[in-house]
């Protein structure tokens, strides 16, 4: 049961997680946006490809 828990959150929290070892600047809002519409698949999805995106660099 324990270990079934722990595969599922981390398949959960896998746009999460990649944001984190990406370093993206707002992974914070991935965070958020997978705690709370990540179990609509949609905002999973959104979440994933959200944390997989190129960070567009300010050139000022």
């Amino acid at each position: 049961m324990g270990t079934t828990f722990f595969i599922i959150a981390i398949l959960y929290f896998l746009p999460t997680i990649i944001a984190f070892i990406r370093k993206k600047t707002n992974a914070v809002s991935i965070l958020l946006l997978n705690l709370f519409l990540g179990w609509t698949l949609v905002g999973w999805v959104i979440a994933l490809v959200w944390s997989t995106a190129k960070d567009l660099q300010n050139k000022n």
